[in-house]
């Protein structure tokens, strides 16, 4: 064998060549992971919007102090029963609860940036009537622009609401025909006792509202508390979803099988429905009359053709009103009438925006 022919027979080096399809290979293979991508954010953000998952993603933080107290095990197992996430941590000012939500990744697409967004703390400070007693002392007796509270920091960065356990029994153990004279803790108390009573303390939480911004809460029970708490964090966690369902366009359209709004599909059928429960609008006008109406004009095209074929107004007015309406159980047979006949002719024909239709109303 020749060295020519023994040459030929080498096999040759592997070549690479780049082509279009290689790149066009890439391109889809990058934009099916970017549609995956963005169905999985899609998805995450639906999953945010749910009630149940947004319960989730709020914690209650509660104060140690609050512990000390018996009637907390209500409260703490009212949380536990809810489903959000309760921790024990130290709090300011102590013998409070905070809310603070679970912040989500800003670059998500689809995500809400209410939800994402750096979310307004709520913190709710229990105090015991004797502490509040001595707030109101202050802001009853003070002339002038009421001074600093002592269970109020200015520094505090969350919105504030105070709640107060056993007020009123507290109010009526201290009353001067009471059966039992407890002896008061310190002088402060004391003074507050003999000097506060119920049109105080109206005066302080209107003062507190008006002036603060600060609602009050008072309670008998943990019992009542818990149920409080437990309402509070329920609207904190749907008020993302809310906050977004207002910023709609048509906020107040809804969806749903339980809306009363007609389906109307692509090829048109669910219209004459539509038809059926506008003249339903009108007033008094019961499905009965509203069926003869489209039983004889299927849609308002064709009344409206109707009206305007008719040669004199007073024909045109009157065009509806001898239009049969079944009996409902053995009544007699009516006919739709010449009100509401006259009602419809202007609805469809009038081009003052500002006419009254129902001279009844």
């Amino acid at each position: 064998m020749t060295e020519a022919r023994r040459g030929r027979m080498q096999r040759r080096p592997p070549t690479w060549e780049i082509s279009d399809s290689d790149s066009e290979g890439d391109a889809t293979a990058e934009a099916g992971a970017g549609a995956r991508s963005a169905a999985g954010e899609l998805k995450t953000a639906r999953e945010t919007r749910r009630p149940e998952t947004a319960l989730q993603r709020r914690t209650v933080c509660v104060d140690p102090a609050v512990l000390e107290d018996a009637g907390s095990d209500i409260l703490m197992e009212a949380l536990s029963a809810l489903g959000c996430k309760c921790c024990i941590e130290p709090q300011s000012p102590a013998r409070s609860l905070q809310w603070r939500g679970v912040r989500l990744d800003p670059q998500a697409s689809g995500v809400l940036p209410e939800l994402w967004a750096a979310e307004d703390q709520e913190l709710l400070l229990l105090l015991k009537p004797e502490e509040f007693l001595q707030g109101v002392t202050q802001i009853t007796q003070t002339s002038g622009p009421p001074c600093s509270i002592p269970w109020i920091s200015t520094e505090t960065p969350a919105r504030l609401h105070v709640a107060v356990i056993g007020l009123d029994a507290y109010l009526w153990s201290y009353q001067p025909n009471a059966q039992r004279i407890q002896q008061p803790e310190s002088p402060e108390v004391a003074q507050a006792q003999q000097t506060i009573g119920w049109p105080e303390v109206e005066e302080a939480l209107v003062l507190l509202q008006l002036l603060r911004d600060l609602d009050v809460l008072l309670v008998a029970s943990w019992q009542e508390l818990s149920q409080h708490v437990c309402s509070f964090t329920k609207a904190l966690a749907q008020r993302p979803s809310k906050q977004y369902r207002d910023s709609l366009a048509f906020s107040f359209c809804t969806s749903g099988r339980w809306a009363s709004g007609q389906r109307v599909a692509r090829d048109g059928s669910g219209l004459q429905g539509v038809w059926w429960k506008q003249i339903q609008q009108f007033n008094r006008v019961s499905p009965a009359v509203a069926d003869a109406v489209v039983a004889a004009f299927p849609s308002p095209r064709l009344l409206q053709q109707a009206l305007l074929a008719c040669s004199t107004e007073q024909e045109r007015l009157g065009l509806l009103a001898d239009l049969p309406v079944k009996g409902h159980k053995g009544r007699q047979h009516r006919r739709v009438g010449p009100d509401l006949s006259r009602r419809i002719c202007l609805f469809l024909t009038t081009t003052n925006p500002d006419l009254l239709l129902d001279l009844g109303s």
